[in-house]
């Protein structure tokens, strides 16, 4: 995934500033260098890759160090407010409870992926114990209602729309009449660009027919430095309070499509990183930096595991994170993680475990998963607590008893063992980029 390589290449640079004999100035525009490299290769605009990296350059050479941190530390701190500036404030929070309708408009260009979005939201605020509906006043697009229908299933939540009717007001006035007694209704439009006056003229009218609490802008992540573009014009049309962007999850130009949204004013309320119904959380750009960082972001994995209600007894949690635990144990933490979304952005909320996992590792784990379940399940009591007892004749029996090869088995104790050892090696290593203090997450 591509900001994955953009945090990779974010990671390395401050790697590198680790591992340098000294902290001299060579150091640190070296650092500047590897900066503006990686965010050049994420599609951000060239102007604001150099104001960044200047200011990066100037407070690392020019601050005075706090006391209780090293300067490595320091310069670490440095890059981590400088991206989360640059990735604009903290939106305030859309306040949502039951009892008081939210009502929220979704516009964007056709193919930017606002229906899905208009799920995706469904399902959040669903999660957070709030009575949600869906409509869908798309009066132009074929099959735009059964599309929303499937969506809306899969996300659990009711929808309304009139195929029949051509009036995307009365629509969406008759939606809100039917879920009068609904917290938040959400409201999907008609794509439209930026150059079609009269859909931009009919997305003005609608707004004002039913007056939404607040009119999302959906942006697709893959078009990069354009979206500053889309976002003005549709800004300029009817004024819009937040933003979403979409299919952040494979998009080379991912980090051009945020910073260029950045920019213009309004502030990015949500980012969608994945396929799934769940695939959306809120944007706080301390969290976003920390994470691409390796960092990780402890307080988005607190809020994932209280929205699957993952319950896991203490004592587990600090056996599996000093690496001291069974097969059984194991298969349990993987399947909590499991309910919590994808597997790698779970990982990618644990400081120090983003860029220090195999990606081959990360690649097959979650279709590796459904296999291991199994081969745990054909073990004996004692192997799965003891797996160093599984001699050859034990495996070749669990392999039969699963239905998988041999090799298979072998493979998963081969894991085992390496996550093991990789959990221990975390536990005595010291972070790099944690001081005394630390940094903060949130």
């Amino acid at each position: 995934m591509a900001l994955e390589r953009l945090g990779s290449s974010l990671y390395e640079a401050l790697r590198k500033v680790f591992k340098a004999p000294v902290m001299d100035e060579k150091t640190v525009k070296e650092l500047a260098r590897d900066i503006q490299r990686a965010l050049l290769q994420a599609d951000v605009n060239v102007k604001l890759v150099l104001e960044i990296s200047k200011r990066i350059e100037d407070r690392a050479l020019k601050e005075k160090v706090p006391p209780g941190i090293s300067r490595r530390e320091h310069v670490t701190k440095v890059v981590y407010e400088e991206l989360t500036r640059f990735l604009g404030e903290k939106p305030a929070p859309l306040k949502t409870e039951p009892g008081k309708r939210k009502v929220l408009m979704l516009v964007g260009i056709q193919g930017s992926g606002k229906t899905t979005a208009a799920a995706k939201l469904a399902k959040y605020f669903q999660k957070r114990g709030l009575k949600t509906a869906l409509v869908c006043t798309d009066t132009y697009r074929p099959g735009a209602y059964a599309q929303l229908q499937q969506l809306a299933k899969r996300a659990n939540v009711p929808v309304y729309g009139d195929p029949k009717e051509k009036k995307y007001a009365k629509i969406a006035l008759n939606g809100l009449k039917q879920f009068s007694d609904h917290d938040v209704v959400i409201i999907d439009t008609a794509g439209r660009h930026k150059e079609e006056k009269s859909l931009i003229e009919e997305m003005k009218k609608l707004e004002k027919a039913i007056k939404p609490n607040e009119v999302i802008l959906v942006i697709d992540g893959t078009i990069g430095q354009q979206a500053a573009l889309q976002a003005k014009a549709f800004h300029e049309a009817t004024p819009i309070g937040s933003i979403l962007v979409a299919k952040l999850d494979g998009s080379a130009r991912g980090g051009g499509a945020l910073s260029a949204v950045a920019t213009i004013g309004a502030p990015i309320r949500f980012i969608s990183l994945g396929e799934k119904i769940g695939d959306i959380e809120p944007f706080v750009p301390s969290r976003f930096v920390g994470r691409l960082l390796g960092m990780g972001d402890l307080q988005s994995l607190i809020e994932k595991v209280r929205e699957a209600e993952v319950k896991v007894p203490e004592r587990k949690m600090r056996a599996f994170l000093s690496g001291r635990f069974t097969l059984t144990d194991m298969y349990e933490q993987f399947e909590s993680m499991k309910s919590m979304g994808p597997l790698r952005h779970v990982l990618k909320m644990i400081p120090g475990m983003t860029y220090n996992i195999p990606e081959e590792m990360m690649e097959t784990a979650e279709d590796a998963l459904k296999k291991w379940r199994v081969i745990i399940q054909s073990m004996t009591p004692e192997e799965r607590e003891k797996p160093k007892i599984l001699s050859a004749s034990r495996i070749r029996r669990v392999a039969r008893g699963s239905g998988t090869k041999e090799k298979e088995v072998k493979e998963l104790l081969e894991r085992y063992n390496m996550l093991r050892k990789m959990m221990k090696t975390l536990r005595r290593k010291r972070l790099p980029f944690f001081g005394k203090k630390g940094l903060p997450l949130t």
